[in-house]
């Protein structure tokens, strides 16, 4: 499938900030939309009302999946790792067996996912992770090991997928297309900012971008003084 043939895009926890976002740039390029969220959470859509189609139910339920991305060319999937029920990989694996074969699929995760181990994280952002990651599953608020499990599946995988992985985010008016490196460590990256709306323009640009197929970009707002430091595109630090 070539990638001008998006039309029909499905949103993977559309009522989040970034699916919202994600809804709003979809929208906006006159696709097609249907978003998925739990019930509880479909009134956060309401500005939308009569613009999209939302599938209610949770998004690790290979059948709510199936309806949602039936017919659709784009996937845009928020790898939301609460919980601790493998949330997130039953949700990239719902979302891998239920696909239209050939269909676009761009996953959302953090800095702390790596492809091929040659990311370099400071000591710093290790520890955060970690202690994070500890405090969270202590709670039973979030699995962080979980979307590293659901990125190794989507790695794995032989679809047209991308793993967009996004910095520290903050709010605020669009600054333009986020800018990427292969690896963390990258000098571009140094600056660890990005406004959510351009993490979700990233995603929704994703789709219709052949250069970003089975690729892991770490993203960082190209306003930034990193960013501005160094020549824009990307960039893979060896």
């Amino acid at each position: 499938m070539g990638t001008e043939c998006v039309r029909k895009v499905c949103i993977v926890g559309a009522s989040g900030k970034l699916g919202q976002y994600m809804v709003r740039h979809a929208l906006e390029r006159g696709y097609e939309v249907v978003g998925v969220c739990r019930e509880r959470s479909v009134p956060k859509l309401a500005a939308f009302e009569g613009r999209m189609t939302v599938v209610p139910g949770h998004t690790n339920d290979p059948e709510v999946i199936r309806r949602a991305v039936a017919g659709c060319d784009g996937v845009l999937t928020v790898l939301a790792p609460w919980g601790v029920k493998q949330y997130a990989s039953g949700t990239a694996q719902a979302v891998l067996d239920h696909a239209r074969p050939g269909a676009r699929l761009v996953f959302s995760c953090g800095w702390h996912i790596t492809r091929d181990g040659k990311d370099m994280y400071s000591r710093t952002f290790l520890a955060a992770v970690r202690v994070a990651a500890v405090l969270a599953k202590l709670v039973r608020a979030v699995e962080i090991d979980d979307q590293v499990e659901a990125c190794r599946r989507v790695f794995a995988s032989d679809t047209r997928w991308t793993v967009v992985r996004g910095s520290t985010l903050e709010e605020g008016e669009s600054q333009g297309l986020p800018v990427w490196s292969r690896h963390v460590g990258d000098p571009l990256l140094a600056s660890n900012l990005t406004r959510r709306v351009d993490f979700a323009l990233f995603m929704v640009e994703a789709l219709t971008d052949d250069a970003l197929v089975q690729e892991a970009p770490a993203i960082v707002g190209c306003r930034t003084p990193s960013a501005l430091a160094h020549t824009g595109g990307p960039h893979d630090h060896a």
